[in-house]
Order: C-alpha cells, then structure tokens, then sequence
C-alpha cells in the first residue's frame, strides 16, 4: 500500500467551497455522461456516525474505461466500472474505490477542509504514519497540468472575480492572499497483485 498526503489552498472559505464543490460534482457528473461513460448513482441517503454526527452516504459507479492508458486497456475488460462509496460529513469526508474486476484494487481518501494556508500538521491523527509518507503541496494556479485540461477563461493566473474582487492569482498567493483554505487529503491506494503493485500505486498517485 502507498500513502501519500496532498495539500490544496484555495483563495475560499470552507463554506464557500462546499458549494462550490457541490457544484462541480454535478457538473463533471453531466460532462462525463455526455461522453458516453457516466455516473450511474446506485444510493444517496442520510447516514449517522457515532464519532462524526449526522451526514450522507453515496454509492455511485463510474464508467471510465477510455480513461485508462494503453497497458491498462489490454488487461482489462472493454466495459467495467469503478464503485464510489463517500460519506460526507463535512468538513471531513471519506471517499473509498474499487474496481469491479479487480478485488484486490482499492483507494482510500480522507478529506479535511480547514480555513489555513496548508501549515496543520498531522492534522489526520494519525501518529503511526506520520513521518512515513510523502506530503504534496499542489498548487492551483502554478502546477503544470495536461493541456487538454486547462480553460483559459478558468485559469486562476489569469481569472478576477467581479463579485468577490478576488484574483488573478500571483506566485506565491497562498502566502497573503485572505480568505484562504485548504484541503487535506490523506490517500492510501493498495493494490496486490504481484509483478504490477508499484507501477499501479504509483499511476494512481500521478493521476
């Protein structure tokens, strides 16, 4: 199993991102299903934990078989699914995935949203593994990402906001930029099958 921690400031609120977030789930959810490949939801109900108090549980599949690269496309059926089970108690939220065919295939998300710049340490409570894996900062605005996936018109170096007067965002933003938050995400992705665990792991974490 490899563990990694990522870190994602963002020029919000925690309030005011879980409606944005709320927003783009819907959104991605339609862009997918105009492709061919969609988001089929198989539970969406209420759910009590007796740590986290009340939120809602969801049981979703995801149809993504073209996302897949090329080594992965020849050992894996032509149609097949991902299951998304996600209980949001949010601020904290977890997020579990497996694939239909591979049952020794999983990941492991747990998100907390906190209004800081990214600077909370072992904000999980985990003092088992803190120390033992890797912590990302990522970046928003000045992280490399895949041309096929960059909109101009949403570019956070380039995008100002008229209603809230926020942005363009500058190198190094998170170190004044006000309101800011962060979103910690601590992902354990396994997968044991001899021969491919790490080159999997690792694609999953690139990914």
């Amino acid at each position: 199993m490899l563990v990694k921690e990522y870190r994602i400031c963002m020029p919000l609120t925690t309030e005011e991102y879980r409606v944005g977030q709320l927003y783009t789930i819907s959104k991605h959810s339609r862009q997918e299903s105009r492709r061919g490949e969609g988001v089929e939801v198989v539970r969406n109900q209420p759910h009590q934990d007796p740590v986290h108090g009340a939120g809602r549980f969801t049981e979703k599949r995801v149809h993504l078989s073209s996302k897949l690269p090329g080594w992965a496309r020849a050992v894996t059926p032509r149609i097949f699914y991902v299951t998304e089970k996600a209980w949001n108690y949010y601020p904290y939220t977890i997020s579990e995935y497996t694939c239909s065919f591979l049952p020794k295939f999983s990941i492991h998300i747990e998100t907390k949203y906190e209004d800081d710049c990214g600077d909370s340490e072992n904000i999980f409570r985990r003092d088992k593994i803190l120390g033992d894996h890797e912590v990302s900062f990522l970046d928003i605005a000045f992280d490399e990402i895949p041309e096929r996936y960059h909109h101009s018109m949403e570019d956070p170096r380039f995008f100002s906001s008229a209603k809230t007067g926020r942005g363009p965002l500058r190198e190094g933003w998170h170190r004044h930029t006000q309101p800011i938050m962060c979103s910690y995400k601590l992902v354990s992705v396994q997968f044991e099958v001899w021969g491919l665990q790490a080159r999997v792991e690792q694609f999953v974490h690139k990914v």
